[in-house]
C-alpha cells in the first residue's frame, strides 16, 4: 500500500534531514583523511624534536637532567591528546575512553604486577649487583617515559584506531607494534646487529602489551604496569649484556607477558564487543 499524507511527509523530512547531517560529515572527513593523520602522528609523535629541527625550528631540550627525554616525551603525549580531540571531537571523558585512559579497574593492574614477579626473581638470581642510585633515572625510565610511551602507542596507536576509527584490533596492534620497535631501532642508531634485536625486542613487546590492553577492556593502565614493572627491573638489576638480550632475558620478558595474559583471562570479567565510536 502505498503511503499517503502525513507518512509520506514524515518519512521524506527523515530522509532529506539524514542526508543534511551525513554529507558534511562524509565531506570532512574524506578531506581531513583521519587514518592517514592517525598514521602520521603516531610516526612523528616522539620525533617532534627532530622532525622541527630539520625544518629550521629547533626545540630546546629541558634544561635539567634527562631534559631530552622529557622534552621528547611530553611532546608526544600533547601531539596525540590534540590529535586525538581533532579526529573525534568529543567530551574530556570521551576522548579519555577513546584513549584508552579511563580506569576498568585495579584488578587487572594488580594481576600483571603479579605476573612480573618471575621475571624480578630471575633477574635477581643473574644479577652482578641489586640498587640504583639514580633514583631520578629510575623515576623516568621506569615509570613516566614508559607512561608517555603507552598513551601514544598503546592509547593512541591501538585503542583510539579501534574506538574511534573503526580499525580491527589486530591490524591496529601489529602496526603500532611496527612504529614503536622503529622507534627504538632508529633510537640505537638504526642498521642491523644490536639495532635489529631492539627493533624485534620492542616490536614483540608493542604487539603484547597491546593484546594486554584488550583484554583488560581496551585501558592501558595493565600494559602501563607491565611495561614500568619490566623496565624497572632492568634497572634495578644489573645484568650482563648476554643475559639481558640473549634467551634468558628473552625468556623472562615472555613470561611475565604470558603470565598476565592468563591471568587476566583467568580473573578479569572478558570484555564487551568492542564497538567503534565513529559517529560522535
Amino acid at each position: 500500500m502505498a503511503l499517503r499524507g502525513p507518512c509520506r511527509r514524515r518519512y521524506s523530512h527523515t530522509l532529506f534531514a539524514r542526508k543534511d547531517v551525513c554529507i558534511p560529515l562524509d565531506t570532512r572527513q574524506r578531506k581531513f583523511s583521519p587514518h592517514v593523520v592517525w598514521l602520521v602522528v603516531l610516526l612523528i609523535a616522539l620525533q617532534v624534536r627532530d622532525v622541527a629541527k630539520a625544518v629550521g625550528l629547533p626545540i630546546p631540550k629541558i634544561p635539567v637532567p634527562y631534559g631530552g627525554g622529557i622534552a621528547d616525551n611530553l611532546l608526544s603525549v600533547v601531539v596525540v591528546l590534540v590529535a586525538a580531540a581533532l579526529l573525534r571531537p568529543g567530551t574530556p571523558g570521551e576522548i579519555a575512553a577513546r584513549l584508552g585512559l579511563r580506569w576498568n579497574g585495579l584488578r587487572g593492574p594488580a594481576l600483571t604486577l603479579l605476573a612480573t614477579l618471575p621475571c624480578w626473581l630471575g633477574l635477581w638470581t643473574q644479577s652482578t649487583s641489586v640498587g640504583t642510585g639514580d633514583l631520578l633515572g629510575l623515576l623516568w625510565l621506569a615509570l613516566l617515559f614508559p607512561l608517555a610511551e603507552e598513551i601514544v602507542f598503546r592509547g593512541f596507536g591501538f585503542v583510539f584506531a579501534c574506538r574511534a576509527l573503526a580499525w580491527r584490533p589486530a591490524i591496529a596492534a601489529l602496526v603500532q607494534a611496527v612504529v614503536f620497535g622503529g622507534v627504538h631501532w632508529l633510537g640505537a642508531g638504526g642498521g642491523g646487529g644490536d639495532a635489529l634485536l631492539i627493533f624485534a625486542i620492542t616490536g614483540i613487546g608493542a604487539l603484547l602489551f597491546a593484546i594486554v590492553d584488550a583484554q583488560d577492556g581496551y585501558t592501558i593502565w595493565s600494559g602501563w604496569v607491565l611495561h614500568v614493572s619490566l623496565n624497572a627491573a632492568w634497572t634495578v638489576f644489573a645484568v650482563s649484556d648476554s643475559a639481558a638480550s640473549g634467551w634468558l632475558g628473552m625468556a623472562l620478558r615472555l613470561s611475565a607477558v604470558f603470565l598476565a595474559m592468563g591471568l587476566l583471562r583467568l580473573f578479569v570479567t572478558p570484555p564487551r564487543p568492542l564497538r567503534a565510536d565513529v559517529t560522535s
